[in-house]
């Protein structure tokens, strides 16, 4: 955020970490972009050849991957083939240099490599080492492949979400895989303030699993207390009433009126103070007791005029609400324009268009300019240059990028499958 004219802005919080981004498709990506967002050096290593699956899903602007360049903008790329005798030197010369390493491999394959995280505590202590995969590195389930799809059905979210009267459905985005980055990018942060005290790095073990047991909200000790299995409830809220969706002349309106002070104000804003008299509706136990009859009361008076009627009179009084906004309305929203929350990336080939952009505000730190394009990395685009940087002066390295040749075999490449949703949503 801006600070005072006469202050001149920060650089983001993690200028001068590096971060070596073994990782690939979204978890990990993910949650490197979020670091270099907030001011970090992201290094990013791919395979010689293809690099990032990413770089093959659509959609493509000018034949590179807009997925790709989404999570990958404002990062670096060096392709490496760890068999080759130079490039592990190389690699060794990165973890010297390093902060934090990032990896999403399955549990074991890092190890396999020489790069696990019992080994670099050893050679490399100062290393916050962040591992993200489908159930964590202990437990039964550690050896077992974890994507979006399969952690959503096994963490309970499919369970709840969608209409009691219809099937189980995925969150619309990619919430396993979200969240998993999230929580790394905070046990990373968190680490790094430890090692400001004692200079020791921290292993952080992150099982997409474990992320989705903690984004349940109540709906665990919901099970615990009451013995009752939570199930799908459509958009509602299942503890507070009015806190859903309801039907207006020409569509919907989300009305969240979660207490009895702003109840009490709703009515007054729909022009029917009488309703929060009503003893049906009197306490918000009694209105999620009498949910259908409630809903039915406030739809006879939305449906009377068109959603920004609505949206007008309810902010007026300070009752949250919205409209249910479709995704091209959120390139213009004036709300996030004004929070620079509407960015640009592009890929080698130029052309950018819009993204998110970084919600993380910090007074007195430079914000990514939303008027100028980010750039995603080309693949081993900044090999020669790290070279340069790392190996210079030293006369051991001397094999050009063009002539290296990945020796990973199929059954390998397979076993270093990273933690995704198989559908690439």
């Amino acid at each position: 955020m801006a600070g005072s004219n006469d202050i001149p802005l920060k650089k983001g919080p993690l200028n001068g970490i590096t971060v070596l981004d073994f990782s690939r498709v979204l978890a990990g990506p993910y949650c490197t972009m979020v670091l270099a967002d907030l001011g970090a050096r992201v290094i990013k290593v791919e395979k010689i050849g293809t690099g990032d699956d990413t770089r093959a899903f659509g959609p493509f602007v000018e034949e590179e991957s807009a997925y790709f360049t989404c999570f990958n903008r404002g990062k670096e790329s060096i392709t490496l083939d760890i068999k080759s005798p130079r490039d592990r030197e190389l690699l060794e010369r990165l973890l010297d240099t390093s902060d934090v390493l990032v990896e999403n491999f399955r549990p074991g394959v890092m190890d396999r490599l020489g790069y696990g995280p019992d080994r670099l505590a050893k050679t490399h202590p100062h290393i916050v080492y962040a591992s993200i995969s489908g159930f964590g590195h202990s437990g039964p389930y550690g050896d077992l492949p974890g994507y979006d799809m399969v952690v959503q059905a096994m963490g309970g979210i499919m369970s709840l979400t969608g209409w009691p009267d219809g099937e189980p459905a995925r969150v619309g985005t990619s919430f396993g895989d979200l969240g998993a980055a999230l929580f790394a990018a905070v046990g990373i942060v968190s680490s790094l303030y430890s090692r400001t005290k004692d200079a020791q790095g921290t292993r952080v073990d992150i099982g997409m699993l474990d992320c989705q047991a903690a984004l349940m909200e109540t709906a665990l000790a919901r099970y615990d207390i009451e013995g009752v299995v939570p199930g799908r409830t459509g958009d509602c809220h299942p503890s507070l009433a009015p806190f859903e969706s309801f039907r207006a002349k020409d569509e919907k309106i989300v009305i969240a009126a979660g207490n009895d002070t702003l109840f009490m104000l709703m009515a007054d804003a729909l022009g029917a103070p009488k309703l929060a008299l009503d003893p049906r509706f009197m306490s918000n136990d009694l209105r999620c007791q009498n949910r259908p009859e409630m809903v039915v009361e406030m739809e006879k008076i939305l449906s009377q005029h068109p959603v920004q009627h609505w949206i007008d009179a309810l902010n007026d009084v300070g009752v949250p609400c919205a409209p249910i906004n479709t995704i091209d309305k959120l390139l213009d929203h004036p709300q996030l324009l004004a929070r620079n929350m509407i960015v640009q990336v592009q890929g080698q080939k130029g052309n950018p268009f819009k993204t998110a952009g970084n919600p993380i505000k910090l007074t007195g730190h430079e914000e990514i300019d939303a008027n100028v394009p980010m750039n995603a990395p080309g693949l081993g685009q900044h090999r020669e240059a790290l070279l340069a940087e790392l190996m210079a002066g030293q006369g051991s390295y001397d094999l050009p990028a063009a002539t290296a040749i990945s020796t990973e075999t199929e059954e390998e490449s397979a076993q270093a499958a990273p933690q995704r949703d198989s559908s690439a949503a």
